[in-house]
């Protein structure tokens, strides 16, 4: 492994292998450490996972989707194929096995402790993924004294976990998923929800994320959302299950799966759910309602026959009983990631949220450092295979700009 490069990029997932995709072909010497294998991070999800969103959407810079299901979802084993597939295709600088342990400054540049010993770089990219740190409130401390709690990226399938009732908690695109593969797989499920958007699968013949593309949806800025927090807002439920349908509380209720509110804890005897069920389906309900609007909206300015759409639904749905403890056999928490930039030993690098503070994906703290693969780093596509090529030819061209 060399010691000493002109420009290091931490991360071998999209992310990382777009910036080297761009820095080889403009001739920019560089690196890429990968603590594990190229696109090892999609191998982490569970063994019947899909892409949420069409494999006409994967859009890496000369890694473009170019198989014969353009409007299916790849399946887990065969994005990892993508990816590693796109690394050998123009000879990614990928070294494997390297973990980066800490980042600081030094003499105009930076140094890196990793697994394989320092490393000294003019310019540093930082592509580590959206997806770094499994969030588990604090709520599920006391639980994991008394129950198996499972996280997403350690649930494989419905036989890996031991029998008996389950509760997820978490009903985000993972705690979905996960409750409906279990259900389907004959367990019993109570799901915690929390509050997402909900859309539909398919509309007028046309996939709903095609709609959300030419609605500019995918095109918003931080500066256009109310606040920050949007950053850690779940994605909008859908499923590439099966050849892909509409998921949310409410197909999940009908399915059988048991509904309560957030987990607050436990009395000792019974898990303790706040009454807020109805909020969490209202939320779904309106964003899925809106995407309806917006999809009829664009099918009359195309001057399209108007889709068939549902009706907004009106009934409620009845929240379960909360379960008691030693009615449960495993408890499996799926509420979302949150970033996990403390290695990198830089004062003032990261918001108050623990996101990088950068413009365009260049520090506006550390000159020389730069992010891609970031949650809302330009767009709201930023993180997506969709979007993280755009967002990774921004920071080439600096680079490139810098050379010399």
């Amino acid at each position: 492994m060399r010691t000493d490069v002109d420009v290091l990029v931490i991360g071998a997932g999209q992310a990382g292998l777009s910036v080297s995709h761009g820095l080889t072909d403009r001739g920019v010497d560089h690196v890429v450490l990968e603590q594990h294998r190229a696109g090892s991070a999609w191998g982490s999800r569970w063994d019947s996972f899909r892409l949420v969103t069409p494999n006409h959407t994967i859009r890496l810079p000369g890694g473009e989707y170019r198989g014969a299901d353009p409007d299916g979802f790849l399946p887990r084993d065969e994005i990892v194929a993508h990816l590693r597939g796109y690394s050998a295709s123009f000879g990614a600088p990928v070294v494997e096995g390297v973990q980066v342990e800490s980042l600081r400054t030094d003499d105009g540049g930076f140094v890196m402790q990793t697994s394989g010993g320092h490393v000294r770089a003019r310019r540093v990219v930082v592509c580590t993924g959206a997806y770094q740190r499994e969030h588990r409130p604090a709520s599920v401390a006391d639980l994991e004294i008394v129950l198996p709690v499972v996280g997403m990226t350690r649930y494989r399938s419905p036989d890996g976990l031991p029998e008996g009732r389950v509760l997820v908690i978490g009903s985000g695109q993972s705690g979905c998923q996960i409750a409906e593969e279990l259900v389907r797989a004959g367990r019993e499920v109570v799901l915690a929800a929390s509050r997402a958007p909900a859309m539909p699968r398919r509309a007028g013949g046309r996939d709903g994320v095609d709609w959300l593309l030419d609605s500019g949806f995918f095109e918003q800025t931080l500066a256009d959302m109310p606040s920050p927090a949007v950053r850690l807002v779940s994605n909008a439920l859908a499923t590439g299950a099966g050849g892909g349908h509409d998921l949310n509380l409410r197909t999940l209720a009908a399915q059988g799966v048991q509904l309560i509110g957030h987990v607050l804890g436990s009395d000792g005897v019974r898990i303790v759910a706040a009454d807020d069920l109805a909020e969490s389906v209202a939320v779904g309900d309106q964003a899925f309602a809106d995407i309806c609007g917006m999809i009829r909206r664009l099918s009359a300015e195309q001057g399209l026959p108007e889709p068939d759409l549902p009706e907004p639904p009106t009934a409620g749905l009845t929240a379960a009983a909360a379960p008691r403890l030693d009615d449960l056999g495993v408890i499996v928490v799926a509420c979302g990631f949150r970033p996990a930039y403390g290695w990198i030993r830089i004062p003032d690098v990261l918001d108050d949220m623990g996101f990088p503070v950068q413009h365009d994906g260049a520090s506006t703290r550390a000159a020389g450092l730069f992010f891609v693969g970031v949650p809302w780093m330009r767009t709201r596509k930023s993180p997506l295979l969709m979007g993280v090529g755009e967002d990774a030819d921004v920071v080439v061209r600096q680079l490139a700009g810098q050379a010399g």
